[in-house]
C-alpha cells in the first residue's frame, strides 16, 4: 500500500475517489458476517415451531463422568429436538446422520448448512432419514411433515 506521501495527487478529483475508495473499504462488512446475521434474524419459517434440544448424550456422558461413573465412549451421539407437536430424533455416525420423526410419518427435511446451499431430504414412511456425509458445520433442520406440522430445530454443531 503506498502511504499518502508517495503518491503525487494531481487534482482534487482523483484525490476524493482515493478517499472514497478507502472509505468504501474501511466501512465494507464480510461477506460471512452478512450471511450470518441475515440466517439469525430472516424469520421467514414463522409457520414452523422451534425444536429445542431436549436430550443431547455427549452431555449426558459429560455429566456421568464428571459424577465420577465410568463411562465408556458410545459409538455415536444421540440428539433429540422436541417441539408441542413433533420431536426429531438424530444419530450421528462416523459415515452419516441418522434421523427420525416422531410421531412416525413421512415428510420433507430441509438441511439447512450454515454456509453452502439447502438441500432437501425426504423421510420415509415412518420418519426415517439419513444426511450424508455428516455436516462439518453448522445446521439446521426444517422439517414438514405429512400431517402439516413444521418444525425447525436450533443451529446444531457436531
Amino acid at each position: 500500500m503506498r502511504s499518502v506521501s508517495e503518491h503525487r495527487w494531481n487534482d482534487d478529483d482523483t484525490l476524493l475517489a482515493a478517499l472514497g475508495d478507502a472509505i468504501r473499504a474501511a466501512e465494507a462488512v464480510p461477506s460471512g458476517f452478512v450471511r450470518s446475521g441475515q440466517a439469525a434474524f430472516a424469520w421467514h419459517n414463522i409457520d414452523a415451531e422451534l425444536a429445542a434440544l431436549a436430550y443431547d448424550s455427549a452431555t449426558d456422558a459429560r455429566e456421568l463422568a464428571g459424577a465420577g461413573t465410568r463411562t465408556d465412549q458410545a459409538p455415536l451421539r444421540a440428539l433429540t429436538f422436541a417441539s408441542p407437536r413433533l420431536s426429531i430424533h438424530l444419530e450421528v455416525t462416523r459415515e452419516s446422520l441418522h434421523g427420525q420423526i416422531v410421531p412416525e410419518q413421512s415428510g420433507e427435511i430441509e438441511f439447512r448448512p450454515a454456509t453452502g446451499a439447502s438441500r432437501m431430504i425426504t423421510a420415509d414412511e415412518v420418519g426415517w432419514f439419513v444426511v450424508q456425509p455428516v455436516p462439518a458445520g453448522r445446521f439446521q433442520l426444517r422439517c414438514v411433515a405429512a400431517d402439516g406440522t413444521a418444525v425447525i430445530t436450533d443451529w446444531i454443531t457436531l
